[in-house]
């Protein structure tokens, strides 16, 4: 097969994780798919949570910034503080006691801020650009009062999706095969081909058709990050927490080069 210059080994395979996907980032999305009070975070729930996926970002070789681990190591403290026995309020001395959470709380609210602020910056942009797209406005007249846009897909949006992959994965008996060490630019190519049969294809069933293995499954997810990276798909989802669908797209001239590509450099 020709050399398209991809990384071939899902070890050798880093994502850099974009500026604004960062770990104030993840907070909101754990907090928003809980469904819990962000002034009155859970704050054990959340640390457990926060902790998984950064262990699962680390399996799959993320290239995760200081900062994760440092809102990491944060949690924890704010954690361990909620633990402590409370002063007794009916001590003289005792003053009104500082919730552990509240700077965070308030680090979490600024960012809220500016995030929407970016994001509003950018709905402008691409109305702006789509010059020739069909408004949501007549796609929902057409469809009736069930349709409901399609939004963009976020880094933890996926990697939420692909976490239910491997849980659900887990529960099934294990098939007994030899090693399949594939490489990811070989997924590269069996994702594009399939999504070439279809004008669509679900996130969960990009997974369906390997030895079902942790292994194929990484590989499969890290093919896909790959594959948004240059442009070759985009990902969408109905509501904030609905399905994920994979469109195969055209790939824009300016579209990135593959990681160890020498146009790349």
């Amino acid at each position: 097969m020709q050399d398209h210059g991809f990384e071939s080994s899902a070890d050798a395979y880093r994502v850099k994780l974009d500026s604004f996907e960062g770990p104030l980032d993840l907070l909101l999305h754990l907090i928003r798919k809980s469904e819990v009070n962000i002034y009155d975070i859970p704050i054990a729930l959340i640390t457990e949570q926060y902790l998984a996926y950064i262990k699962l970002m680390e399996e799959m070789n993320l290239d995760l910034a200081g900062e994760f681990l440092v809102m990491a190591s944060t949690l924890i403290h704010i954690k361990s503080r909620t633990l402590l026995p409370r002063p007794d309020p009916a001590q003289e001395d005792a003053g009104p006691e500082e919730d552990p959470r509240e700077a965070l709380v308030r680090r979490l609210l600024e960012h809220e801020k500016y995030k929407a602020a970016a994001d509003m910056l950018h709905d402008r942009e691409t109305l702006r650009g789509a010059q020739f797209g069909r408004s949501d406005s007549s796609v929902a007249k057409a469809a009736g009062e069930a349709y409901e846009p399609e939004l963009e897909v976020d880094l933890f949006s996926l990697l939420a999706a692909f976490r239910g992959v491997l849980e659900r994965a887990s529960r099934r008996p294990q098939m007994v095969l030899p090693p399949d060490q594939m490489s990811i630019e070989d997924r590269i190519q069996q994702l594009l081909s399939r999504l070439s049969e279809t004008e669509a294809c679900g996130f969960e069933d990009l997974f369906a058709d390997g030895d079902g293995s942790r292994g194929f499954m990484i590989v499969t997810f890290l093919a896909l990050l790959e594959m948004i990276r240059l442009k070759l798909i985009r990902t969408s989802q109905t509501g904030s927490f609905g399905a994920i669908r994979i469109y195969k797209r055209a790939r824009p001239a300016g579209a990135p080069h593959p990681i160890g590509d020498p146009q790349g450099a």
